[in-house]
């Protein structure tokens, strides 16, 4: 990727262990704060840290009623879990939220939770969603953005029958404020999902952490879309990083290891109980120090 394209900025909220009116004050700040350009929540059913009876959020239930407390973010949920909703219903649901927004949304989507991970299957037993193999997961998703897609761009109803998801006489009226559509992001590091990514994503994310594995899946992706014929750079590459606010240090250095590896679309995690003015805080810590 280019190193002259200046990075952007946002934060996320983790919608968990948390009150509401926390994150509305958080979103409400940022807003307010040019430097910070997008914000996200996430989409879990049950928390996946701290008490496992905590409180928790559903997440575009809350992007919605953020979305009409603010007035400039970008925003958007890192990521939505595919195996929650039907495609369809997740399409209308986006839909809204762009509309809500007037044309802010940035869509984003993933295969949902992995099985190898402990506490997975358990948000979903508990809400009575299957939770299928990893390929199952894979397959739906690469079939979920494509109807995604047509219902968002296609002026007749359709039908499609593929492996995992069918749909008949499916249209969607209205359509999103943003043409052709909401920029779509899709996260993962798998090369599965990578493939998907290739195919179908405007945004791709992963978490940081090991930057050297960050480095190789970027360039796995750029592998993957000149093997479909596409420019890798038309592809933003976004990565999602946990703020410290007792080593800001670490944070600083985290965030120089990505834009010099290419990443242009920064998204801070912060952690509750979040600090009075944490958004003006971040900014002057992260954002307009350096960069």
């Amino acid at each position: 990727m280019p190193h002259t394209i200046r990075p952007r900025f946002g934060i996320m909220t983790a919608p968990s262990q948390v009150d509401y009116h926390d994150v509305l004050r958080v979103w409400r700040e940022a807003d307010t704060i040019p430097e910070i350009e997008h914000a996200w929540l996430f989409d879990h059913l049950l928390p996946i840290f701290g008490d496992p009876n905590g409180t928790i959020y559903e997440g575009w239930t809350l992007l919605s009623a953020l979305a009409a407390q603010t007035r400039r973010l970008r925003l958007g949920v890192l990521v939505t879990s595919n195996r929650i909703r039907p495609p369809a219903m997740l399409a209308k649901i986006a839909t809204t939220v762009d509309i809500v927004s007037g044309g802010r949304l940035d869509f984003g989507i993933g295969v949902g939770s992995r099985p190898s991970v402990p506490w997975a299957p358990r948000e979903y037993e508990a809400h009575g969603l299957p939770f299928h193999d990893t390929a199952h997961a894979v397959g739906s998703l690469a079939e979920a953005c494509t109807v995604i897609k047509r219902l968002w761009t296609e002026t007749e109803p359709f039908d499609f029958h593929g492996t995992y998801v069918q749909v008949t006489n499916a249209f969607g009226n209205p359509k999103p404020v943003q043409r052709p559509h909401p920029p779509i992001l899709i996260g993962g590091r798998s090369s599965a999902t990578l493939r998907v990514v290739a195919e179908h994503a405007d945004l791709w994310n992963i978490p940081g952490g090991d930057i050297d594995d960050v480095i190789s899946r970027s360039a796995l992706l750029d592998r993957y879309c000149a093997e479909i014929g596409r420019d890798p750079a038309s592809i933003t590459r976004s990565i999602h990083l946990p703020v410290s606010y007792d080593q800001p240090g670490t944070t600083r250095d985290a965030i120089g290891e990505a834009i010099d590896a290419g990443f242009r679309h920064i998204v801070l995690g912060l952690s509750a109980p979040y600090p009075a003015d944490v958004a003006r805080w971040v900014t002057d810590q992260f954002i307009t120090e350096d960069h």
